[in-house]
């Protein structure tokens, strides 16, 4: 974990002095006072979103000593429920689980064709969110700390060669000598243990496909987390209480994971400089005659009533809302006439990631357990391959029984990207994406999993994905794009047409990263505001 620094202290105590008082504003002020810390007219600086890029930004603003509020629309999420846990658990959720749905909409949509993993749910303001837009649905993190949240914790360094394929322009030996490093130090990365990899229980399931993969000429890799591995090792001993090891995913992880408000969003709280207001949704941005910008806020209550409408300028405007929630703000206020001189790149070069999962049937003795870490630490690496690279997370079936299926979450180079058009009538951005701009994922991933079944004498299950195909690639975990580096911006992330507008997450990113993209956005941010604060901020 991030070294508890005083910094890092002051900040969680601020989240959870924030949490025990049913606060929305938080802050260090707001801690010591015990009561919340309220939205201003004007703040010189404004961040949107609470995820990585976000939180990387927040916390060098603040040890700049520039006055900064962040706008989250998802909760603060440290206040117990009735049953004494912040998040519910994935076999059996409730309300928590998803953002304002009747029915949680989990990616393992069945098995043996039955929804076993989906409930009927009161809408509540819940941390994981599912966007659906026809052939593509997106997964978002809803949340003090975002995708943060939800994500299985992988924390993985793309490969450089790919790195300076999709990020031409941005110098590599900076990124793989100074910021990469200084992001998962922040994120707080650490490794597994080998040796007991080898023997636990938590990974048989990961050591099986290890085997498949390993039969059919595939290597395997480990990968790094921000799960607290030392904290897994005592669950699986029965020391502490589970989290990984109690099917905590998807719908947030109790203990164990180190997400944002933990390090990150806990040491720019600690700066005494920042200030984040929950359940805040910005809905407009409109820019002033003297270069300054106003945000149109609407505050919501947990059960999505709106409580007020309020404005709120800045000088410096960043945007951390996520690939989808940046863009669209920016869509929307170019098609609005709100900032009518932003470029044609804006909405452009969105992409999945490659994301595709499938799923393969197990002999009878290649038993995955019952008992499945929640957090992988294993992936399948052919992306060397000159045809069809792949890089395949070895994914749990958390499900508390034994099902004999291996998992995979399959990201691969798909060269197709999507766009964001604006509609009038619904005020939002939609995603222009088909289902024939995903076949390439599923040819990679088809590629590579045929030779693993030939080998093991081994099927696809059909089961999975709620009728009978044995790929599902209709949604994805890790969007990418629509305010695309170099493009829509500067080569750090500056606006084209607007001074002082900046964007800092994953939409600047071109569609794809070849991994799991949140060290990527971490690091992008780390480098960018460097620059913006020097050249822009403290100038």
């Amino acid at each position: 974990m991030p070294a508890l620094t005083r910094r890092r202290f002051l900040g969680l105590a601020a989240l959870n002095t924030a949490a025990a008082f049913g606060l929305t504003g938080i802050s260090t002020a707001a801690a010591r006072a015990a009561t919340s810390a309220p939205l201003p007219d004007y703040s010189p600086a404004v961040i949107i979103g609470t995820g990585y890029g976000a939180a990387a930004t927040a916390l060098r603003l603040g040890e700049a000593g520039v006055p900064t509020l962040m706008l989250e629309m998802g909760q603060l999420w440290h206040d117990p429920g009735p049953d004494g846990k912040v998040f519910c658990q994935m076999l059996n959720p409730d309300q928590r689980s998803m953002w304002f749905k009747n029915r949680t909409q989990a990616p393992l949509a069945s098995f043996l064709w039955l929804d076993i993993a989906n409930r009927d749910i009161k809408p509540y303001a819940g941390v994981l969110d599912r966007v659906n837009y026809g052939d593509m649905s997106v997964y978002l993190g809803r949340g003090v700390g975002g995708g943060s949240l939800v994500n299985g914790a992988m924390a993985v360094t793309p490969k450089r060669s790919y790195f300076e394929e999709i990020l031409p322009r941005v110098n590599a030996d900076e990124m793989y000598g100074k910021y990469f490093p200084r992001a998962r130090a922040g994120l707080g990365v650490n490794s597994v243990d080998e040796q007991w990899f080898e023997t636990c229980r938590s990974y048989q399931y990961a050591r099986v496909s290890r085997k498949a993969a390993q039969k059919a000429g595939f290597s395997t890799t480990f990968v790094p987390s921000v799960y607290d591995f030392s904290y897994l090792r005592q669950e699986e001993a029965g020391t502490v209480e589970r989290s990984a090891l109690a099917s905590e995913v998807i719908y947030g992880n109790n203990h164990g994971k180190r997400s944002l408000d933990k390090s990150y969003l806990a040491a720019a709280l600690g700066t005494g400089h920042v200030t984040i207001q929950t359940l805040h949704e910005v809905r407009e941005i409109i820019h002033q005659p003297d270069g300054s910008y106003t945000l149109v806020v609407r505050e919501i209550d947990p059960s999505g009533a709106v409580v007020a409408t309020k404005h709120v300028s800045t000088k410096h405007l960043f945007l951390g809302a996520g690939s989808v929630g940046s863009t669209e703000l920016l869509v929307r206020a170019r098609e609005t006439g709100r900032l009518p001189d932003l470029p044609d790149a804006v909405g452009q070069g969105w992409g999945t990631n490659g994301n595709v999962m499938l799923g393969r049937a197990n002999h009878v003795w290649d038993t995955t357990g019952s008992l499945q870490s929640g957090m992988p630490a294993l992936g399948i690496d052919n992306w060397n391959d000159p045809v069809h690279p792949v890089f395949a997370e070895i994914a749990p079936v958390p499900a508390g029984l034994e099902t004999w299926v291996s998992l995979y979450l399959a990201i691969t180079k798909n060269p197709e990207r999507g766009h964001f058009t604006y509609d009038v009538a619904s005020d939002s951005a939609k995603l222009q994406w088909t289902a024939a701009q995903g076949q390439p994922s599923i040819d990679a991933a088809k590629a590579m999993f045929d030779k693993i079944n030939s080998a093991n004498v081994t099927i696809y299950r059909y089961d999975l994905f709620g009728d009978t195909r044995p790929f599902e690639n209709r949604f994805t975990y890790h969007p990418l794009g629509g305010l695309v580096l170099g493009d829509a911006t500067d080569d750090y992330g500056r606006v084209k047409g607007y001074r002082n507008l900046y964007v800092t997450d994953g939409s600047l990113i071109p569609g794809s990263t070849g991994v799991n993209p949140f060290v990527t956005i971490t690091a992008l941010a780390e480098r960018n505001v460097e620059r913006v604060l020097a050249e822009d901020v403290l100038a």
